[in-house]
């Protein structure tokens, strides 16, 4: 009994292990959280994520997406139509800003 209960951890573990790393790849949290408004080059209902990349750094960027209310106007925005992802960790927003740093054009 005691080696099944250990088994049964072991893979829950492993499979929480794997969710977690999937979650933190950059590009499928783009295609998740910010393909409906973003796109990665071209401008759409949001900028792109190269205008984004070439204007913020990315402390910025992860506080405009952590907390689009309380950043919009020091960016330079008149209105803030972002949705808050509340329910990103800290990895995936560090994930997600490299992910969107990739777009910075090269010098």
């Amino acid at each position: 009994m005691k080696k099944a209960v250990s088994i049964l951890i072991l893979l829950l573990s492993l499979l929480a292990t794997q969710t977690f790393a999937k979650k933190l790849d950059g590009k499928q949290l783009f295609q998740e959280y910010c393909w409906g408004c973003h796109h990665q080059t071209a401008q759409a209902f949001g900028p792109s994520f190269r205008n984004i990349a070439n204007k913020r750094d990315k402390a910025q960027i992860i506080a405009q997406i952590a907390d689009p209310n309380g950043t919009y106007k020091s960016l330079g925005y008149k209105i803030n139509s972002m949705p808050a992802f509340d329910d990103l960790n800290s990895q995936e927003l560090e994930a997600l800003a490299d992910y969107i740093y990739k777009f910075k054009d090269k010098k």
